[in-house]
């Protein structure tokens, strides 16, 4: 869902999934895609900020029910995800998230293509990944970007039994702003509104420069991501069996 402010220039883009923690199927895939691609070519569109609808959770990345048929080969997969970020679809107008709730497992391809993150205190971040049995491979990568190693490590590593509060992810560096309960999509929409009112020539250009700093390495790492989730994930069925008998409870830090 797009709401446009022409006055502002703002673009609020919600994962409007709410009954489902705003997990992306198909079609959320796809229409992401498409919205950043129609924000490319929208000059009245200056800056935009992507919020998850509802307040239990930002997004929680891959709907499981989404079947997506794989190469039987180590060589070919077909990421669902891999296109649903900004800077994936060439766009270098400036994005700000805010988070609300839960975000993990593949929201990272999301946060990770923002260029700052504003979350709510309640907020918290986690990787699933490991606890079921696949490969924390583009998740990494990303979050590597923008936390020390040791804390993308120990995300990633320990799986559902962990969740970084807000107040860490801030910490850390990962989100830039905190804000009381309800308040990220609001203090986001502000920030996007001052950069908005800059020539657009000169944000978009800062965007650029700024994701060049660091395009070579993230461009690198993310070649082999594909091959790593091959190799490394286990057989859907296995995955099923481990996320239905997973254990209730975890650690917040």
């Amino acid at each position: 869902m797009v709401a446009v402010d022409k006055d502002t220039g703002v673009a609020v883009l919600t994962l409007d999934r709410p009954g489902r923690l705003n997990a992306i199927d198909l079609g959320m895939a796809a229409e992401l895609v498409s919205a950043w691609r129609e924000f490319r070519f929208d000059d009245t569109v200056r800056a935009i900020v992507v919020t998850g609808a509802g307040t239990r959770a930002f997004c929680t990345g891959i709907d499981r029910s989404t079947s997506v048929p794989q190469p039987d080969s180590p060589y070919m997969v077909d990421d669902p995800l891999a296109a649903v970020g900004p800077k994936s679809n060439d766009l270098w107008k400036p994005v700000i998230a805010a988070v609300n709730g839960i975000a993990c497992g593949g929201a990272f391809y999301l946060l990770g293509e923002s260029d700052f993150i504003v979350a709510d205190e309640e907020a918290t971040f986690f990787d699933p990944h490991t606890t079921y049995g696949m490969v924390s491979a583009y998740e990494s990568v990303y979050l590597a970007q923008r936390m020390p190693f040791g804390e993308v490590a120990r995300m990633a590593l320990m799986g559902t039994a962990e969740r970084i509060s807000a107040r860490r992810a801030h910490e850390v560096g990962l989100v830039s702003e905190l804000t009381p309960p309800g308040g990220a999509l609001a203090a986001a929409v502000e920030c996007a509104a001052v950069i908005a009112s800059y020539p657009a020539e000169a944000v978009q250009g800062t965007v650029r420069a700024l994701w060049l700093a660091q395009e070579a390495t993230r461009a690198a790492a993310l070649a082999h991501a594909p091959h790593l989730v091959s190799l490394g994930n286990l057989p859907a069925e296995r995955q099923a069996g481990l996320f239905s008998a997973r254990r209730p409870g975890f650690r917040l830090r």
